[in-house]
């Protein structure tokens, strides 16, 4: 299957996301993280990373006289590449777009379901700014974005490490001629 069908999926950009950071988390502990989806949904979909090379077992543990597995992330595997992103039609871009929000809004749901769910605390944000900009100006944007986001993408779980999801969104509202 093409990765880009694989990735942009709500529930597999959801699994994606839980194991990003070096993150290792058996099946079960999936489930619990999308309590929204059935088990066998997860599990499936497990599957289908697992054999496409994008999830890699990383280790078992009996419980209660079944074998749980842990996977983590292939994060090689578990991206587009920029030659395959240039290359996807329209229609394609429409269903990476409809994907990654439908995986947003589940996301953001989740949270909000939490009982300890805090956004004043956890300042989240989900702000929308129309900006007007030259090509110049856009592309010193995108690698300002880049340079603030990429050094903290290595971070993995750790003490008083708290995972966020953060989602850039930038468009053209409508196109200028001349």
């Amino acid at each position: 299957m093409d990765p880009v069908e694989l990735l942009l999926h709500p529930v597999r950009l959801r699994i994606v996301h839980a194991l990003s950071g070096g993150r290792s988390l058996s099946t079960q502990q999936l489930c619990e993280r999308i309590s929204d989806a059935s088990k066998a949904t997860v599990y499936r979909h497990v599957a289908l990373l697992v054999d496409a090379g994008i999830l890699e077992e990383s280790g078992q543990q009996r419980v209660r006289g079944f074998v749980e597995r842990h996977y983590r992330l292939v994060p090689a595997r578990a991206a587009v590449s920029a030659q395959r992103a240039a290359s996807a039609t329209l229609d394609e871009h429409r269903q990476a777009f409809a994907a990654a929000m439908a995986a947003l809004l589940a996301e953001y749901q989740s949270y909000l379901d939490d009982p300890a769910a805090d956004p004043v605390r956890d300042q989240v944000g989900y702000r929308q700014h129309a900006v007007w900009l030259t090509d110049a100006e856009r592309d010193a944007l995108i690698e300002g974005m880049r340079a603030a986001i990429v050094p903290h993408l290595g971070h993995g779980p750790g003490e008083g490490r708290t995972q966020h999801l953060l989602s850039p969104i930038l468009f053209p509202v409508e196109r200028h001629e001349g």
